[in-house]
């Protein structure tokens, strides 16, 4: 049976790639945004803290999140890095005058009441539940559902549509076919973690967009002129210095990137130039690396030292530096085959990547062997780091997450692999890859015996859910009106009506 060659490109669309791209743009967004999930995560408190007083100190959150830590003379902060927190910050700054003026009127409604106990929340997690109860208290519970809600829908969920549209450019010339790459992108957003992970706020998978997006700049399969060699190296450093913002895990995106420059220069030109735009690739990563160092020394008095150097003792912590150690063979297998965070087992279309030196050439591909192997190399480092991190053992809770960032990297070789397949073994990878990965984005439960394919079983015994709507009908302050549950059938079909007209060209034909 024939794969889908790429060689054999379909009739091309009349619409034209940019317009596609804008297209798969808005349609990812508006996906991802009505999946949102109303956790609220540590990053979520120094995006608030600087969006209403412009400070890095959470101490009026203490007690709220265990990752939340005083030391004394600084105040309470968390022990990771501030990127995502301060692009965060960002939308809710500018949604925080109504933000506050919401909140207000609702507490003063409860005060004018005498409702100043918390309602009930039936919630599957203790934690959960007495977090509900302990803002309630403190007055700033719708506050920080709706900071959720503000930087999911304009920073989480329209980065993540930007990482499904870098997907699609990327592969448009990997299989000389929009089509193609329409398609794969689709498998992309909605076929792997990057549906689940984009639920709430996570800088793991903005910072594997982000570095990919330097990838990109520097592989450049379009060939294009502008922007010049030289800012293409600049720009990848910046993506390699943020990653380190956003977490340390990204030095394994910042060293290789790096390698991937300088190799590539040496190899197209000389090695005189690779030192020279190597030097344009270091420059690049200054700001952001200047960037960490000045909240590191206004966070806990030492710019060079991580926020982890200065947190209380917790579990795994006593396992080499502050619980990073050698990598470990259990815990590089859990990371990829767990039922509950195993990457592979939420996204089985993933594992072909590392088919594509098999089944991959040059020359009916589209992608290099060079651009190939920095892709697998990268995602392979970025495991082996995390099988040395001891909390990857915590993730029994969260589901896939430190993983999420080498996603982006595996998922281009794993495309090309998946184009040589037979149409129905491909369709069969595919169908179970969305199935896994849009029943998690419902129902959010991965951490029962059952693992990742809870949801699943919850989808075909319970139905749809909109995560939201299930938080709503879990509180019985809005009494009769959600108690049953609400039916996200609705808000769901009128997703796919906007999308539908979204994806209808001018002239009325496709």
């Amino acid at each position: 049976m024939e794969g889908i060659d790429e060689r054999k490109a379909p009739k091309p669309w009349r619409l034209p790639a940019t317009s596609m791209a804008w297209r798969l743009f808005l349609s990812a967004w508006i996906i991802f945004s009505l999946h949102f999930a109303t956790d609220i995560v540590r990053e979520h408190y120094p995006a608030i803290a600087l969006g209403d007083h412009f400070t890095f100190r959470l101490d009026e959150y203490s007690g709220l999140h265990p990752d939340l830590f005083e030391k004394p003379g600084y105040g309470w902060h968390i022990g990771n890095n501030p990127g995502v927190s301060m692009l965060a910050a960002i939308p809710y700054a500018l949604a925080r005058p109504l933000i506050d003026r919401i909140n207000d009127r609702v507490v003063a409604g409860r005060m004018a009441r005498g409702e100043a106990e918390p309602p009930a929340f039936d919630s599957p997690r203790t934690r959960s539940a007495n977090f509900f109860a302990e803002t309630y208290r403190r007055g700033i519970d719708v506050k920080l559902g709706l900071a959720a809600f503000v930087t999911h829908a304009f920073l989480m969920a329209p980065s993540s549509a930007v990482g499904v549209v870098l997907i699609f450019l990327g592969l448009r010339w990997a299989t000389r076919s929009d089509r193609l790459a329409l398609l794969l992108a689709l498998l992309y957003g909605f076929g792997t973690p990057v549906f689940f992970r984009t639920g709430f706020l996570n800088h793991n998978l903005m910072l594997g967009h982000i570095t990919f997006a330097g990838f990109l700049a520097l592989w450049n399969p379009g060939g294009r002129d502008r922007p010049s060699i030289g800012w293409r190296h600049f720009l990848a450093g910046l993506a390699g210095g943020t990653a380190i913002l956003f977490d340390y895990s990204g030095v394994v995106f910042l060293l290789g990137l790096f390698g991937y420059a300088l190799g590539k220069r040496f190899a197209e030109a000389s090695a005189r130039d690779a030192l020279r735009h190597g030097a344009l690739y270091v420059l690049g990563t200054l700001g952001p690396v200047f960037l960490l160092w000045f909240y590191q020394w206004r966070s806990f008095g030492n710019p060079f030292l991580p926020g982890q150097n200065w947190m209380p003792p917790v579990e795994y912590i006593d396992r080499g530096y502050q619980g990073y150690s050698a990598p470990q063979l259990d815990l590089l297998l859990s990371l990829g085959f767990d039922q509950r965070f195993g990457l592979f087992t939420m996204a089985p279309a993933l594992v072909f990547g590392f088919f594509a030196p098999l089944v991959a050439r040059k020359a009916d591909s589209g992608l290099p062997r060079l651009e190939m192997w920095v892709c697998l190399l990268l995602f392979t480092a970025l495991w082996v780091f995390f099988a040395g991190n001891n909390y990857s053992n915590l993730q029994w809770n969260t589901g896939v997450r430190y993983m999420a960032a080498g996603i982006p990297f595996l998922f281009v070789p794993a495309a090309i692999v998946l184009l040589r397949m037979p149409r129905p073994l491909f369709a069969a990878v595919a169908l179970v890859s969305v199935v896994i990965n849009w029943s998690a984005a419902m129902h959010r439960e991965v951490w029962h015996p059952t693992g990742v394919f809870g949801p699943v079983i919850s989808v075909l015994t319970g139905g749809f859910e909109l995560p939201a709507l299930t938080t709503l009908s879990r509180m019985q302050m809005f009494g009769s009106i959600v108690e049953h549950g609400v039916s996200p059938l609705p808000l769901m079909v009128l997703a796919a009506v906007i999308i539908a007209i979204i994806w209808q060209p001018a002239d009325g034909r496709v």
